[in-house]
């Protein structure tokens, strides 16, 4: 298996796991400070709702606490750090926004709890002027206080949220061995990974983890590469194969050379590309970012109507401060902030533990919407792997097959195709090939070698105008393909491609090349129907090749003879024709174009580097299954994050009016800031809570990957 990811450029060594445990660091300072000024908030704001108590219980100074205890003074000083060193982020948030001429969240929270400090030092200083106009003199420290401890509560979990969804990535992080044993001069030597180099000769015995990514060069073992792919079963390898750093060895003991160390390992890639989607903006936060740039003015607009309403009815200002207060606090949508940011976090953390890599948070909400799947045939559908399954000498020719062979496979050596190689590597394990003692080395010399795209390949060998390639090129070139027509269909009815040698203008020979379907491409696709989305094969071959690999998987409708130019074209028409969202799902280096022009561009994990870089989604186990993984999780998220907004939004719409005192008149009830201060604080944590649910998400199990 081949993993390849792309480098971002501004990567440097150790660049991936660097940022994660920068973040990490970041991530645990921020938490040590909130949970410090969490305990203190709490402890003070305790104690003033102990103070308070007398008060709003109506015994006035006639308790059992001491009179200097429950004395505003005593209230004043308890509930000042709690604003103006645990709540300090609160009001510098709010002096920000105000100097960017805007209002965001943290101006309600600064608002609302500054206008009740406010009022009640007021009221602490001069009580006298209230009593004189025969108004209580109330204070509402308590209330601050409280708001403030409830909103950092929310902030905490809001941080612990972040920590959670990061562990996935911990997990990752934590797999690689801190040493590799290197051999050097025939000695196992033991090297810290971070000095691993490109070329090093690693050795790894059973029941070690794998150092860093690199090529199996001697030995054989079985690989467990579940927390990188997702698939729980082992997977064989051989000498040849791919293995991937921080993977388990479960039996078996190999050598392989280093091919990527620090920031191009796919563990740093991985990382990098979760750390990215879990940091963009979705469209939906970005609407939900416009809704609090005019939900906050028009919320103080309320207030200050609700305070101006009520001053002009009773006359008294404490009365109205406490209703301009309470409006303020309820509608507060502090949750609204966390309502998308988190739901992506905590997909994009499950999404990686299940071998789904999502780029950004818009090809996370995108992905749910998806209506049409355009699947590249090749390397996706299939094993990527093309076999020659047929090889006949044409009645025209005049060749022997020793020499036929060794011109073909001398001009399509040449080529950089999987039908190319398919085609040397059948020739070179040919009897007549090997009798005639040709080695690569040996190989007949190629003048003017020239590939023609979508058709062929072409050269002159010793004189002779070689040309390997479809029977549709010949025809255009006027050579008459006509005896060929039933081998041809023939050939296509096994859904094999057909090339054709031609020498001097002369048929020489016909190769049918069939690429094996991967056992689990059916079951894929059938899982994407049951989605209702509409799945297309995009294919260069022949229609009728096509065709018959599409039905083997259950694919109706089947685009072929494209060329690899005019694979965005095609994937566009779609995309006009209103049959959108279109994903496109490929691995190779001509998908690259494809993969950008779709709404959604989904890579195999062993494909090209450049075409997981073009791409929104990088399926790392290159197993077709994990598209319906990746858009059944779309859809969990997005409908995780429309609950979230209902509870950010459902507690304010609901409080609003009862804060701006419409029920007074009629009730009498009054709306305490402190209880509004916990409502909206509730809403904060059913949105963290809800969230979290997607924890919990588990994708149907994928079909193991043939390789």
């Amino acid at each position: 298996m081949t993993i390849e990811l792309n480098t971002s450029p501004c990567c440097h060594q150790e660049a991936g796991p660097a940022s994660v445990q920068a973040m990490e660091r970041e991530l645990a300072r921020e938490l040590t400070l909130l949970r410090r000024k969490v305990s203190v908030a709490a402890l003070l704001t305790a104690l003033v709702v102990l103070a308070s108590l007398p008060h709003m219980l109506g015994g006035g100074h006639h308790s059992l606490l001491p009179r200097w205890f429950t004395s505003p003074w005593t209230q004043l000083l308890l509930t000042t750090p709690v604003l103006f060193w645990c709540g300090a982020d609160f009001f510098k948030g709010a002096i920000a926004a105000f100097r960017q001429h805007s209002a965001d969240m943290n101006t309600l929270v600064a608002a609302g709890t500054g206008i009740a400090w406010l009022t009640s030092l007021f009221t602490t200083l001069f009580p006298q002027v209230l009593v004189a106009e025969g108004l209580p003199a109330d204070v509402y420290y308590e209330s601050a206080a409280v708001i403030l401890t409830m909103v950092l509560l929310g902030r905490l979990l809001e941080a612990r949220a972040r920590g959670q969804t990061s562990a996935a990535i911990r997990k990752l992080l934590q797999l690689q061995p801190p040493t590799a044993r290197v051999l050097r001069q025939g000695k196992a030597v033991q090297v810290p990974v971070a000095l691993l180099v490109v070329g090093d000769l690693v050795q790894v015995r059973p029941g070690e983890k794998i150092p860093s990514d690199g090529v199996v060069s001697e030995g054989s073992s079985w690989v467990e590469e579940a927390m990188l792919t997702g698939e729980p079963t082992p997977v064989a390898k051989a000498p040849g194969d791919s293995v991937i750093g921080t993977s388990m060895n479960r039996s078996g003991s190999f050598c392989f050379r280093v091919s990527r160390v620090g920031a191009d390992t796919v563990l740093a890639q991985i990382v990098e590309l979760v750390r990215q989607a879990q940091s963009s903006r979705t469209q939906v936060q970005r609407l939900a970012d416009q809704v609090v740039g005019w939900f906050v003015p028009v919320v103080i607009a309320l207030a200050i109507t609700a305070f101006v309403v009520w001053f002009l009815i009773s006359g008294n200002p404490v009365l109205a401060v406490l209703f301009l207060v309470s409006v303020l606090v309820i509608a507060c949508p502090c949750a609204l902030g966390l309502a998308t940011p988190t739901s992506i976090m905590v997909a994009s953390g499950k999404g990686a533990e299940n071998g789904l890599i999502f780029r950004s948070a818009e090809a996370l909400e995108t992905a749910g919407k998806l209506r049409t799947i355009v699947v590249d045939k090749t390397g996706t559908l299939t094993r990527g792997q093309p076999e020659v399954t047929d090889f006949e000498r044409l009645p025209a020719g005049v060749l022997p097959a020793a020499t036929l062979l060794a011109l073909t496979a001398a001009l399509e050596s040449r080529s950089e195709h999987p039908l190319a190689e398919a085609i040397v590597t059948y020739a070179r394990g040919q009897s007549a090939y090997v009798q005639s003692r040709l080695t690569n080395s040996e190989l007949p010399a190629v003048v003017g070698f020239e590939a023609v795209a979508g058709r062929g390949v072409q050269g002159s060998i010793g004189g002779q105008q070689v040309r390997v390639g479809t029977p549709r090129w010949f025809d255009e070139l006027g050579i008459n393909t006509a005896t060929l027509k039933p081998l041809v269909e023939r050939l296509e009815a096994a859904a094999c491609s057909v090339a054709v040698v031609v020498v001097d203008g002369r048929l020489e020979g016909c190769f049918g090349v069939a690429d094996p379907l991967k056992p689990t491409s059916a079951a894929a696709v059938a899982a994407l129907r049951r989605l209702g989305l509409q799945v297309v094969m995009l294919s260069g071959d022949a229609r009728r090749t096509a065709e018959v690999v599409a039905a083997r998987v259950g694919i109706e409708r089947v685009i072929s003879e494209v060329r690899p130019a005019d694979k965005a074209a095609a994937v566009m028409q779609l995309q006009q024709r209103g049959e959108g969202p279109v994903a496109m799902v490929g691995d190779g280096i001509n998908d690259a174009p494809a993969l950008a022009q779709a709404d959604v561009g989904i890579a195999m994990g062993t494909g090209t580097a450049v075409a997981i870089a073009a791409s929104d989604i990088t399926l790392i186990s290159g197993n077709l299954a994990g598209v319906a993984a990746a858009i059944e999780l779309s859809r969990q998220t997005m409908a995780n994050i429309r609950q979230n907004l209902f509870f950010a939004f459902a507690y304010n719409v609901a409080g609003i009016p009862i804060a701006a005192g419409v029920l007074f008149p009629f009730t009498g009830w009054l709306l305490n800031p402190m209880i509004a201060g916990a409502a909206m604080a509730f809403s904060s944590v059913s949105v963290l809570t809800n969230a979290l649910r997607l924890r919990r998400y588990r994708p149907a199990p994928l079909p193991v990957a043939s390789r």
